[in-house]
């Protein structure tokens, strides 16, 4: 596999484009003709940045994911040593500041594998693995919490996380819930 080279501006804002639409109305509804268009390039300068639409949603969900672990990560380090369960369960935090702004239409990668069912799509490796990053975190910091049976907590939290985040475009407000049961579990097991 070829090393990332970095985006040039034209690749960002093709990048960008496609997001918005990918993510408002689907990965399969969406062609490159209308991400060309919306973000002010030929077709030519997609296929010379990206080399096709595959690659163009790998790269949208890797970018996707990269803000999303950045914010993750600063949650947790936010209260990591002070407040173990806090550490726990800062995802949830994480997912409280991330619905204001790019949860309207749910998880992206949940969408992504939904539209993408292929495990050999390489974007559906990325959505897959944002979701196995996600339990690993957990699982790590309930171990650092000194939580028993780390990896069921992590699991379950997993599936809290899940979803809260599948119920955010509903108006059921699950996270205030979510978040306070996943706190129930962890405080449960670090006790």
């Amino acid at each position: 596999m070829e090393p990332e080279r970095p985006l040039s501006p034209a690749g960002r804002r093709i990048v960008a484009a496609a997001e918005e639409l990918f993510y408002a109305h689907g990965i399969t509804a969406v062609g490159v003709d209308l991400i060309a268009e919306r973000s002010g390039v030929t077709k030519r300068t997609l296929y010379n940045q990206f080399g096709s639409k595959d690659r163009l949603v790998t790269a949208y969900l890797s970018a996707r994911d990269a803000r999303w672990r950045t914010l993750v990560r600063a949650e947790v380090e936010a209260v990591r040593g002070t407040d173990p369960v806090a550490a726990v369960t800062a995802p949830f935090t994480a997912l409280r500041v991330w619905s204001r702004a790019d949860a309207e239409r749910g998880c992206a990668f949940i969408n992504a594998l939904a539209e993408l069912p292929d495990p050999a799509h390489p974007a559906h490796r990325v959505a897959a693995g944002q979701k196995l990053w996600l339990r690993t975190l957990f699982a790590e910091l309930a171990t650092e919490a000194g939580c028993r049976a780390p990896a069921a907590l992590a699991t379950r939290l997993l599936v809290l996380h899940e979803g809260a985040l599948a119920t955010q475009p509903l108006p059921l407000a699950t996270l205030t819930e979510t978040t306070e049961l996943a706190r129930e579990l962890v405080s449960a097991a670090a006790s």
